[in-house]
């Protein structure tokens, strides 16, 4: 029988491990941590009984994938719960604006903005199932929507400002800069509308969902698969080099790829090393885990009944900061991304104590404190917040780094998303999973189509295994 070791058990090592057992390979998944999980984990982390996810709290491109629909993770038990509104950014003086799943709904609430809106993102929602199947796969590949696939590259080379700016309105513009933000790079640079337009739209076609009872509960469901083929997971293991792996026929590293060359070494070829020290990280995040007695007291309404909410003022505002922290200072109004999967997911909640999930993005590798940072962001928006809050915890960059490896810098998108990242990730090549050492390939997110806890990188790595190795099995591969 072949044999397979994977080695990390974040979304995408688990992805990877669960299509190979499913060819019939047999599988031992390898974790350094004593968690399995990687950014996809979730615990009581301030208050015993509320709920907290650890870094990926909402999957709008987890829902429907290739992936997802291979393997329907919720015949396992997997429930997603979507809030009523899926996200929101409020504005000063208790303005701001909020996207519903209904395309027209959320056109209505943007004012004179509300036509240009729904010309967007309208015309992109109707085809999104077939766009989204092009772009959760590598850049180059034979398209299998062209048509639908312009009408989304028309939006998304544009830089973030200028699509904003289209948007006209203060709210509107605001609106899709902090979607845009998802990205973590500077928002007037080329490409940079296309995380925004993506997570937008995906928005109106999937919503932004939350699985219930935390992220950890889709690890929890992809293991209980994993072991039912016959595969296994350890934990504590850290692996330093090949010799640990056995002798194994294929290789999936769910690494950066500076930890594949620490492992392949000598194996991996000269060229492949090189490009894979030149991969380039991002700025990094600084979280924190609140847990609030009746919930943020938003003073704009809509986002009391919020999933996630963007917090940072303007377009100007998150352009600004954006721009700060690409370039290594740190803004005194970060940029913030507050999760309420409680309201989608009351069961999260200890009675009216909610978990809230915030955190700002700060240069990488930052070394100081932006706790203070976020609170007046979130306190700027919600007066009174402070009085409400009965437990926190802190995950500075540097925790986040010991907690996920992966995480170079504070980096949880593991890899900046450059124009030429977005395309060439981890490296120019036509396969982009491939080591160049034989039946060894990288499956983190460090490679296409990026990050997320929907397994893709992780399911079109161990396709490629699958191919190489001649196996076609039930995958289909």
């Amino acid at each position: 029988m072949t044999r397979a070791v994977v080695v990390g058990s974040g979304p995408n090592g688990l992805a990877a491990a669960l299509t190979l057992a499913q060819a019939g390979v047999e599988v031992e998944v390898l974790e350094a941590a004593d968690q399995v999980g990687g950014g996809a984990r979730s615990g009581h982390y301030t208050v015993e009984g509320v709920l907290h996810d650890e870094c990926s709290g909402f999957h709008p491109l987890a829902v429907d994938t290739a992936f997802s629909r291979r393997f329907d993770l919720t015949a396992d038990g997997l429930t997603w719960r979507w809030p009523e509104v899926q996200y929101a950014h409020p504005l000063d003086g208790g303005r701001g604006a909020a996207v519903w799943r209904d395309v027209d709904r959320t056109a209505a609430g943007l004012g004179e903005s509300g036509a240009t809106y729904r010309r967007v993102f309208g015309a992109l929602t109707d085809r999104f199932d077939r766009i989204a199947n092009e772009f959760l796969q590598p850049m180059l590949h034979v398209p299998r929507h062209p048509f639908a696939l312009a009408g989304f590259g028309m939006a998304s080379l544009l830089p973030a400002t200028w699509l904003g700016r289209m948007l006209r309105s203060e709210e509107a513009s605001a609106l899709f800069a902090g979607v845009a933000a998802h990205a973590f790079r500077p928002l007037g640079s080329p490409v940079s509308a296309a995380i925004g337009v993506a997570l937008g739209t995906a928005a109106h076609r999937y919503g932004w969902p939350v699985a219930q009872g935390g992220t950890g509960a889709i690890t929890d469901v992809l293991v209980r698969r994993l072991e039912a083929l016959g595969g296994t997971v350890t934990t504590g293991v850290r692996v330093t080099s090949r010799e640990q792996l056995g002798g194994a026929d294929i290789v999936m590293l769910d690494t950066t790829p500076g930890s594949a060359v620490d492992i392949l070494g000598d194996a991996l070829p000269s060229r492949v090393a090189a490009a894979y020290r030149r991969y380039r990280f991002g700025p990094g995040a600084f979280q924190i885990a609140l847990a609030v007695e009746g919930g943020v007291p938003w003073q704009h309404e809509p986002t009391r009944h919020a999933g996630t909410v963007h917090l940072g003022g303007s377009m100007r505002e998150i352009a600004s900061a954006e721009r700060q922290i690409w370039h290594g200072r740190m803004p005194e109004r970060p940029y913030v991304l507050l999760g309420q999967q409680s309201q989608a997911d009351p069961g999260r909640r200890a009675g009216d104590v909610h978990p809230i999930d915030a955190y700002a993005h700060v240069p990488q590798g930052f070394t100081g404190d932006a706790t203070e940072a976020i609170l007046r962001q979130i306190e700027r928006f919600a007066p009174g917040v402070r009085d409400r809050i009965v437990g926190m915890s802190v995950r500075s960059t540097e925790q986040i780094v010991r907690d996920n490896e992966n995480y170079v810098g504070g980096d949880i998108v593991t890899g900046a998303n450059t124009p030429r990242q977005l395309i060439f990730r981890p490296r120019i090549g036509l396969d982009p999973y491939s080591t160049g050492v034989p039946g060894t390939y990288l499956c983190s997110a460090a490679t296409p189509p990026g990050a997320g806890a929907h397994g893709m990188c992780g399911h079109l790595a161990a396709r490629r295994a699958l191919r190489h190795a001649g196996i076609v099995g039930t995958i289909g591969a």
